[in-house]
């Protein structure tokens, strides 16, 4: 679907002018692959890391602390259970993920903008978490409600981006036990993609599915699902009663989660890939089983949130070969237990969209497209190793996004691919700017940016000899102004009002 929002017609070469300047909005369908994915792990490595991962589940065990109803279910389903140490038995862990759809529709309230997760599929989302935020004008400064709002108007604007994410930026200024009720409401209401749902609380988690109720309705959100949420595992080897309360919440509603390891190399995870991955595949199984057994088929994502550690400052490290060895590893054991992946992003530690950031996030995205992940989250905006939403860089990793798209598409070789009749025709000695092919075809043969210039160096002088981070944030502005926001129903929009209201009224304001 295409949708391009315009301004109001004026006459004249003013009208004309701000026609050709007013940013475009139009929405791609989530990628669909005809690349091959790399795989790095041959048949007996693969088989090492498995049988390695169910030895740590078997003989150490993970844990589930302060959750006595998730160890009484792993016990009924013959665990080993002491105290909170669950140790799992040989292969329980991989027969209980069996369960687990291989793929999963996540519902939008539009419903062109639905996503297929899984498959030969990727969905892009955008940064997730930052307390700060960075744009040209204000420098780094925590984040607000008006921020996050910002950022919800970006994604929806951005062509190549699928997904509306979840906490785009954490706003500082919203008391902490309120604050997910704002964040949602604004996915809600100023986007029709779709979106994430909290999980700093199993009670917030809840008040996410009974919001969607409001804006789905019940009956439907209990037969599809409608948000897409982040389980994080405290690595190494520990599910945290909070994460764990938020995935019940989720798999009893049929709510879609990510089991995640948070994956720093050298901290909380060994510092070979062989080990690494051990760890991951054995953290991801005890998590997918765990949703399981809550509710056999809830939805589920192989996540592996991937990063090492710099062993002098301490600070962790993006778009390094370790990463992209892991990834393309993780990818190939995701795919074996026939379950969607999520993984990699515009991951970069830099503190400005500067070249190191563009560095980074180059490798990190590409390691992405070509291990086969199917749901990435941080896919634009992410600075300085995650503690920062960026407005400039949201914009210049949105655009980058279409190469992806492109890059996917594989190598067409129909009869008007392979241009031999553009070849007679020209000949040798000839060009090929006037031939018929290129007339026929030079509107979509290329990828081009939104964004970059690839004006002559004068040209580029007389317009102020702009960096890429000023392009950036004059696109930002002009993105902002062209913003429309989509219809909804008046009688859902004032029930997610009054829901709000509500539960905000319920208890007093904390900043804990």
């Amino acid at each position: 679907m295409t949708q391009t929002a315009r301004r109001g017609r004026g006459g004249g070469g003013a009208a004309r002018r701000a026609e050709r300047s007013a940013v475009s909005f139009e929405t791609a369908k989530y990628i669909e692959r005809n690349i091959p994915n790399f795989e790095i792990l041959n048949e007996e490595a693969l088989e090492i890391i498995e049988h390695n991962a169910e030895t740590v589940l078997e003989e150490i065990g993970v844990n589930f602390p302060d959750n006595p109803g998730a160890l009484e279910l792993w016990r009924e389903a013959g665990a080993d259970v002491q105290g909170d140490r669950v140790r799992i038995p040989r292969g329980l862990a991989r027969k209980l993920c069996e369960t687990a759809p291989s793929t999963y529709t996540q519902h939008a309230r539009n419903p062109a903008r639905n996503v297929e997760v899984g498959g030969r599929n990727l969905v892009l989302a955008p940064v997730y978490g930052p307390p700060f935020v960075r744009d040209a004008a204000g420098g780094r400064r925590y984040a607000t409600m008006a921020d996050f709002n910002k950022f919800v108007k970006l994604a929806y604007m951005s062509k190549w981006l699928h997904h509306s994410g979840g906490t785009v930026c954490e706003p500082t200024d919203v008391p902490v036990n309120k604050r997910h009720l704002d964040m949602l409401h604004a996915h809600m209401t100023l986007s029709d993609k779709p979106f994430m749902g909290s999980v700093t609380e199993p009670s917030r988690a809840q008040d996410s599915v009974d919001m969607c109720g409001v804006l789905f309705g019940e009956d439907f959100v209990q037969q599809n699902t409608v948000m897409t949420s982040l389980i994080n595992i405290n690595s190494p080897m520990t599910f945290d009663d909070v994460m764990m309360g938020a995935l019940e919440v989720y798999a009893k509603n049929n709510q879609a989660c990510i089991i995640s390891p948070f994956i720093v190399g050298g901290a909380m995870a060994p510092v070979s890939v062989a080990g690494t991955l051990t760890q991951v595949l054995a953290e991801v199984l005890a998590g997918i089983a765990y949703s399981q057994l809550v509710r056999k088929g809830a939805p589920v994502i192989f996540g592996a949130f991937v990063t090492s550690i710099d062993m002098n400052s301490g600070a962790p490290t993006f778009g390094t070969p370790e990463a992209s060895h892991i990834t393309y590893g993780a990818g190939q054991l995701a795919r074996r237990l026939n379950l969607p992946f999520r993984s990699a992003g515009s991951f970069c530690g830099s503190k400005l969209p500067d070249a190191q950031a563009a560095y980074e996030t180059s490798n990190s995205l590409n390691m992405g497209l070509l291990s086969g992940v199917n749901f990435m989250l941080h896919a634009c905006g992410w600075l300085e190793g995650g503690l920062v939403s960026s407005f400039e860089k949201f914009v210049m990793d949105a655009d980058q996004l279409g190469t992806l798209h492109h890059l996917a598409r594989g190598v067409q070789m129909d009869e008007d691919a392979q241009a031999l009749d553009a070849i007679r025709e020209v000949g040798p000695g000839g060009h090929y700017l006037g031939c018929a092919h290129t007339q026929a075809n030079f509107k979509s043969a290329f990828w081009k940016s939104d964004l970059l210039d690839y004006k002559p160096f004068e040209t580029w002088y007389d317009e102020g000899a702009r960096d890429t981070q000023t392009l950036a944030a004059a696109r930002v502005e002009r993105m902002l102004a062209d913003y429309r926001q989509p219809e909804m129903d008046p009688a859902t929009r004032e029930a997610l009002d009054a829901f709000v209201a509500q539960r905000k009224a319920a208890e007093p304001d904390s900043f804990m």
